[in-house]
Order: C-alpha cells, then sequence, then structure tokens
C-alpha cells in the first residue's frame, strides 16, 4: 500500500466513530427504518424476487404494508421479504461481449460519493450478493461517502452461465468473474477510473477477494481487504461435516416465509432483517403440483464438493502475501496456523465474533 492510500485509509477510516455493539439478540430488532411499501406474500407476484425467471428486482407496491404480518408467524414477528431496494441503488447485469462463455453476471450497487471508497463485497458458497445488504447499509451509515458493490457468483442467486456450459466454481475462475465484474461496471457507471477499493469476502468469497488481492490486477485502486469467518487449516478440517450438515438442510420449503424462518429458527442467518433480505435470493419456486415444498435452493452445495479444498489450500500464505491493509474476522484465535499466528503478532487485526460456513 502506498503512503498516500496509507494516509488516505487513516484519515477516512480512522475518523468514523465506533459505536458500541449492542448485544441484545440482533434478531429481537425487527425493524427497518423508512423501508419501503412491499407486495404483500399471498400472491404470485411476492415470490417473484425468488423465481428461477426473476431478475430479483422488487417493485414496491403503495397499497400494501411492508409489516404486514404473515398468516400463523408467531410474537407479531413477521417474516415478509424484504426488497433489494431497499439497500441498493440499482442492479446491474454484466456480461463481457468480448468472451462468449463469461456469466452473465448480476450484481447490486450502490454508488461511491466523491472519492469515497468502494467496498466490494463476495459471498460464501450457497449464499448471494444480498448477503452483505444489512451490512452494506451500516458501513453507509458509518462513512456515508462509501460505496457499497455486491455480485451473485456464478452459480448462485441471478448470475447466468450460458446454456450447455458446465458450471465452473474453481477459484481462479471465481476471482476472474470479480475482476471483469469491476470493470465493467466501471465502464457501465462511465467512471473514468477505478474509485479506492475495499474487499469483503465470507468464506469462500475471503478465498476469492485473497485470490484476487494477491493477483495484483486492482493496482493502486486497492487499499485493502477483509476475510471473515475463514482460515486455511479450520476450513479444510471443517469439510468433512459439511455433508452432515446438507443432510439435515430440509430440501425444500412450503413457502418464502417458511424458508426465512428456518433460517432464523435454526440459526443459520441470526439477523431476522437480513435473513428477510437475503433469503428470497437463495430460493426458486419451481412449479410441481404435487410437490408440497415447491421452494427449492439455487445453488447445489453438495455439487459444489469437488472445489472445496480449491477454494481453501494455500489460503493462509496467500493471505499474508498479498499487497494491501488486512482485516482477519474469526470465531476465535485458536485455530490459527502458524503463518497466521506470526501475521498476528506482527499486527494483522483478527477480531472474534463469528462461525464457519463455505
Amino acid at each position: 500500500m502506498s503512503d498516500l492510500q496509507k494516509a488516505w485509509a487513516k484519515n477516512r477510516l480512522g475518523a468514523m466513530p465506533i459505536e458500541p455493539f449492542d448485544e441484545r439478540e440482533e434478531e429481537e430488532i425487527d425493524s427497518v427504518p423508512e423501508l419501503p411499501e412491499h407486495f404483500d406474500d399471498d400472491s404470485s407476484s411476492a415470490s417473484s424476487a425468488s423465481s428461477a425467471s426473476s431478475t430479483g428486482t422488487v417493485i414496491p407496491s403503495p397499497s400494501q404494508n411492508l409489516f404486514a404480518r404473515p398468516q400463523g408467524v408467531p410474537r407479531g414477528r413477521t417474516l415478509q421479504p424484504i426488497p433489494w431496494t431497499t439497500y441498493f441503488e440499482r442492479e446491474l447485469f454484466l456480461h463481457d461481449e468480448t468472451s462468449p462463455e463469461s456469466p452473465n453476471t448480476h450484481a447490486y450497487l450502490t454508488s461511491p460519493v466523491g472519492k469515497g471508497p468502494l467496498f466490494v463485497m463476495h459471498h460464501g458458497g450457497g449464499s448471494s450478493g444480498l448477503s452483505f445488504a444489512v451490512l452494506g447499509d451500516q458501513i453507509r451509515k458509518r462513512l456515508s461517502s462509501a460505496g457499497v458493490f455486491s455480485l451473485d457468483a456464478r452459480g448462485h442467486g441471478s448470475t447466468a452461465i450460458p446454456e450447455g456450459q458446465t458450471l465452473d466454481l474453481s477459484l481462479k475462475t471465481l476471482a476472474d468473474d470479480l475482476f471483469t465484474a469491476l470493470r465493467l461496471t466501471q465502464k457501465e457507471m462511465k467512471w473514468t477510473e477505478p474509485p479506492p477499493i475495499i474487499l469483503v469476502g465470507h468464506s469462500m468469497g475471503g478465498a476469492v477477494v485473497t485470490e484476487l488481492a494477491r493477483s495484483g490486477r486492482l493496482g493502486n485502486a486497492l487499499l485493502g481487504y477483509a476475510v471473515l469467518d475463514v482460515v486455511e487449516g479450520s476450513a479444510i478440517d471443517a469439510l468433512q461435516h459439511m455433508h452432515t450438515y446438507l443432510s439435515t438442510r430440509p430440501t425444500g420449503f412450503q413457502s418464502l416465509e417458511m424458508g426465512i424462518e428456518w433460517h432464523t429458527r435454526s440459526r443459520t442467518i441470526r439477523n431476522s432483517v437480513s435473513a428477510r433480505t437475503s433469503v428470497p435470493s437463495l430460493l426458486t419456486l419451481e412449479e410441481d403440483p404435487g410437490d408440497t415444498r415447491p421452494w427449492k435452493w439455487r445453488t447445489d452445495l453438495a455439487a459444489t464438493q469437488p472445489y472445496w479444498e480449491n477454494w481453501f489450500v494455500g489460503l493462509s500464505s496467500k493471505f499474508l502475501a498479498a499487497k494491501g491493509g488486512k482485516l482477519l474476522l474469526l470465531a476465535g484465535t485458536d485455530r490459527l496456523d502458524t503463518e497466521l499466528t506470526i501475521g498476528q503478532m506482527q499486527g494483522i487485526s483478527l477480531p472474534t465474533p463469528n462461525a464457519p460456513h463455505l
């Protein structure tokens, strides 16, 4: 990182107010300020945000209330989906015309203001760009000039690959996709130069942003990168338990609300507002009259198994070697390997609030 980048980051990010964390259960705070009105979920239009034919756009309706309680929801809690428009300015469909085999990448964007940084988010396996919607909103509350870019990786959300193409989720391919999406976004938004970039990745996404940071392709635009909830050793150890986890997960849900409820009840997503925002992008409605659970997973996590080790092997050394500011956010420091322990002693920040996923 250049002296200019260090000074910029210190002046901008160092001035951000530090607010105490409210230790009350996040899901108990089940409200979204200034939320637009939204479709009631007793019609097929409400499920369009997650159907296979949808782009994920939900058009707010002025005639119906977002917080209307669905039938049978306990304790006054609503499980109704929250539209992506609550958190992002626009959605983008990005395709490299010079490469026919490239995906049609779906992404969400709120542009930075002035010379503010762009937080570039990459989700974990089985998730989507909306996994970072609430986090991005919190970042912008603390740094109003910041922008947020969050994409759906290939095989996830509304990102599509050409028909007949084999789904390639190798680390190099995912990193190439992210770099291409940023380049196409710059062109789409007519930015004369890329804004200062902070890469943020969760689990699988942490491996992707580290790979891109290490490649040096972002040049001086890269301020730094943050890896959430994953280190090489514990990630590889945890892979043997993934099949057990997948075998206990429902194959489908009777309704979108029941999918949201399962995520909060199982503590897969503890923040209910985040669940109502992100879960609709994880499910798709499959029309089968005989199926009592027509809402199915968009991403077949079991089918991604051939790539699991490829995502995480060598992650520690790459994380330490890449240029730029570094942040590693973990559930605990007890599983750090030798390389990361040395890195911690050298001053890499290692807060500890979370738990592992792909």
